[in-house]
């Protein structure tokens, strides 16, 4: 647990820093490209690229494959995705160096150890403009007809507090809900509820506190719940969770400029990790 903690604390003193993609741009690129050097080591990089505002932008895929003892024919692959821009102002150190470094590191955990499952491990570009680089990705592979066993979207993971009254909720789930801010999250909609349940057990046994909760109509009734990349993938039909530490609903750094290395809990960020390894694996 150790060597992955420091793993996953070098990943974000790399990523860390403002990196809005027009006007915080050599610290976009310096993230970008730093992304793309950790993917190389796994494999070949794909690069999706798309026009907003008269410039190009980029999702970067790295394509895992299953691994060999459970070959029984092409499977759906597994999608694990985390977006690496930021708001202008903001160094983004939950929000979303912890998801990017926990991307990192499961490219690397799983071409080790493999999983049942082809996996894709994406980098999503301009979530904080309208998710517009996951609404790309997820419409290509609507056109090309891409089955998906599962979409993980992982957003802000490294922030707990076990300050009572620490968690907010949208209104009615916090009657349902602990008050203490130091669970990992997972949100999905109806048709992952059986994948809700295998993760949260293999994030508990982890040692990390989980809580889950079957969004329903895509997200709809309880919109907070469709603010990340896994929405477009609701929206068209795919099985998809959001993984995420809930964000503003607990981090009073979010989009400030005081979301810094120093405000998160890396041993609860190395158990998600962890967890999230283990249930993909089990899958």
């Amino acid at each position: 647990m150790l060597e992955l903690q420091e793993r996953l604390q070098t990943h974000l003193q790399e990523v860390i820093r403002d990196r809005d993609p027009y006007l915080a741009t050599e610290g976009y690129f310096y993230v970008r490209q730093y992304i793309r050097d950790q993917f190389e080591q796994w494999g070949h990089v794909e690069t999706q690229e798309f026009e907003v505002r008269g410039r190009i932008h980029q999702n970067l895929i790295l394509s895992l494959p299953q691994a060999p003892q459970a070959r029984s024919g092409q499977k759906p692959p597994i999608l694990l995705a985390a977006h690496y821009d930021t708001v202008l102002g903001s160094p983004g150190a939950d929000d979303n160096a912890t998801g990017i470094a926990v991307l990192l590191e499961l490219a690397r955990l799983l071409t080790l150890q493999g999983a049942r499952y082809p996996v894709y491990i994406v980098a999503f570009d301009l979530e904080e403009y309208g998710l517009v680089g996951s609404r790309a990705y997820a419409a290509k592979l609507k056109q090309q007809g891409q089955a998906l066993r599962l979409m993980l979207s992982l957003e802000m993971l490294g922030y707990a507090d076990k300050t009572p009254g620490s968690q907010r909720y949208p209104p009615g789930l916090q009657y349902i809900y602990p008050d203490r801010g130091d669970f990992i999250g997972l949100i999905g909609n109806l048709s992952s509820t059986f994948d809700l349940m295998r993760l949260t057990r293999s994030m508990r046994r982890s040692g990390t506190p989980c809580e889950w909760l079957p969004a329903g109509n895509r997200g709809l009734l309880v919109p907070d719940t469709r603010r990340s990349d896994h929405a477009p993938f609701w929206d068209l039909g795919y099985r998809a969770i959001l993984v995420t530490d809930t964000g503003d609903l607990r981090n009073p750094h979010y989009h400030q400029a005081s979301d810094r290395l120093e405000t998160l809990d890396l041993t609860f960020l190395t158990g998600v990790c962890e967890g999230l390894a283990m249930g993909i694996r089990q899958l």
